[in-house]
């Protein structure tokens, strides 16, 4: 009983600093496609909002988290985006069209 409980424990604590790590990946990639499109990610409003399993190129299975996030042209406004990672890889991201 100890032994189970100790496997689930630290099967938390890995899936926790696992989540952690792709929060600062998806914040990171967030920067550079908000740079990219000249604008300013509001990186306090990067939050996981799915999570489901998904298989990479090899067959491997890997969480595939979406991350939602908040963009800015001008500081006054804010746009609505999306990214989609797959273990570390990303899978897709949008960015809606904007008026500069």
């Amino acid at each position: 009983m100890e032994i189970a409980l100790l496997a689930i424990l630290i099967s938390m604590a890995w899936f926790w600093l696992d989540s952690m790590d792709k929060r600062e990946r998806a914040i990171l990639l967030g920067q550079e496609l908000a740079s990219r499109f000249n604008l300013q990610l509001l990186d306090e409003t990067v939050a996981c909002s799915k999570l489901w399993l998904g298989r990479n190129g090899r067959g491997h299975v890997r969480f595939l988290r979406t991350y939602e996030f908040d963009v800015s042209a001008n500081g006054a406004d804010r746009l609505h985006c999306h990214l989609i990672l797959l273990g570390n890889q990303l899978l897709s991201w949008d960015i809606p069209p904007y008026q500069q």
